[in-house]
């Protein structure tokens, strides 16, 4: 994809970022983790964003030695711009560094969820209704461990998912092993064409 590569320095930190047609934004803090308290610092990532008034969807922890990543997914109603991504970039590793709880150098990502977004919680489920979504499972549920359909609510801690044909499936969240949005192609195809 065609895109520009952005950087800068603040306060002795390379801050770099990346805009490129039909991905969402992502802002990096070059660096890596060794020894972290992960709960603290998820507990931290979490204060800070929603004090900005942002939805904090995920925090991932991913990578090993000189290539570990902290990644912050956000949102808001109105969606994530880069001004947003950078803020919340900033706000975050000035925190952390103060807090001195990575001791080591890391890369800090932060971005929108995409529009293939996971779904983690039981408001993700609820605020997606209508939405086609792909779900997959830990176990399988009636030999299957994969499910494409529009989620149509959820009951007693189980998601219903319904299917072209009619039929509904509930499916147990404790044993959803990653549920995400899935796009829909036609129903962009109609709205694009509508805004013409």
């Amino acid at each position: 994809m065609r895109g520009a590569a952005r950087s800068h320095f603040h306060d002795g930190l390379l801050y770099s970022w990346r805009d490129e047609v039909g991905v969402s934004p992502t802002f990096l803090l070059w660096g890596f983790f060794v020894g972290v308290e992960l709960d603290r610092i998820r507990a931290i990532v979490q204060e800070v964003v929603e004090s900005e008034s942002y939805e904090l969807v995920d925090v991932e922890f991913k990578g090993a030695g000189t290539h570990r990543v902290l990644r912050i997914f956000i949102d808001t109603a109105d969606g994530v711009t880069h001004d947003d991504c950078q803020l919340i970039s900033e706000q975050v590793g000035t925190v952390l560094d103060v807090e001195d709880l990575i001791p080591s150098a890391y890369t800090l990502e932060v971005s929108s969820p995409g529009l293939d977004r996971k779904l983690l919680k039981k408001r993700d489920f609820m605020r997606f209704e209508g939405h086609l979504a792909k779900v997959r499972t830990r176990v399988p549920i009636h030999g299957q461990s994969v499910f494409r359909g529009r989620l149509d609510g959820i009951a007693d801690d189980r998601i219903r998912l319904a299917f072209s044909k009619g039929t509904v499936a509930e499916i147990p969240m404790d044993v959803i092993d990653e549920a995400r949005l899935e796009v829909d192609w036609g129903t962009e195809r109609s709205r694009s064409s509508r805004s013409r």
